[in-house]
């Protein structure tokens, strides 16, 4: 959703919030707790989608500006890809602007300040599932089965290594394994298991480097426990890059 402010002039700016909920059911007891269950603005996106109002509300009173000021409500945040769906459904067609701002909420700063800096700012998400191929059986009889609890306990570890050893350590980078899963049960030794998790870079250079580094880690080490292994690799977000003009220029609003 876009609204519109405009004042003459012939240059327009955007100002963007997000506004979607993450699949978690709010337990603070606050106030403001979140009526539907199983919905909850966690990443503080209701306080986004208040403040652009806010801003709106105080521009909309402000006679002593000249221009056009677009209002960017986007949608789908959380696995959506919502900016890039309303650019290719022809956001900056429809609403043309020089320039667009966006912020993100930070718990722990000061009451009324933010941080910014030029260059990049929040880098590109990537997510990653390894699917290893053992071969079940009673856990009575573990010479039996190809493990791949055991297989994927050593991928999980050597994963480590991308960031410590495969990367400069000048460039940042991060991998996050944040689930691992099996199809097992307590007395039977699984025949598959997912691990699954996150990645963070600033380059696609850095991004392809740990895919790669991913790919040979848990095919040669799931082959080493006579398993296999598949890794789906998904690059979700792109990075945040300044530019540095607009940076500097944003605090004397």
């Amino acid at each position: 959703m876009v609204a519109s402010l405009r004042r003459g002039g012939n240059r327009a700016i955007g100002l963007r919030a997000d506004m979607d909920a993450l699949a978690i059911t709010e337990a603070t007891g606050a106030a403001w707790t979140s009526r539907n269950p199983g919905r909850m603005h966690a990443c503080g996106h209701d306080g986004h989608t208040a403040a652009l109002l806010g801003a709106a509300r105080d521009l909309a009173r402000d006679a002593s500006f000249g221009g056009t000021v677009h209002f960017v409500f986007q949608p789908a945040e959380e696995h959506g890809r919502g900016m890039q769906a309303m650019l290719a459904d022809g956001l900056l067609d429809r609403f043309p602007m020089d320039e667009a701002y966006g912020i993100h909420n930070m718990p722990g700063m000061a009451l009324g300040s933010f941080a910014t800096r030029a260059g990049p700012l929040m880098a590109a998400e990537d997510n990653f599932e390894i699917v290893v191929h053992g071969r079940g059986g009673h856990a009575a009889r573990p010479h039996m089965v190809i493990d791949p609890i055991l297989a994927g306990a050593a991928i999980v570890q050597a994963l480590q290594q991308i960031v410590a050893r495969r990367l400069d350590p000048v460039d940042p980078a991060v991998v996050s394994i944040t689930e691992f899963l099996t199809d097992g049960t307590r007395n039977v030794i699984p025949t598959t298991a997912r691990i699954l998790g996150d990645c963070r870079s600033y380059r696609p250079d850095i991004s392809a480097a740990i895919e790669a580094a991913m790919r040979r880690i848990a095919q040669a080490t799931a082959e080493a426990h006579g398993a296999r292994a598949e890794v789906i690799y998904t690059r979700e977000f792109i990075p945040t890059i300044n530019h540095a003009e607009q940076t500097v220029a944003a605090p004397l609003f």
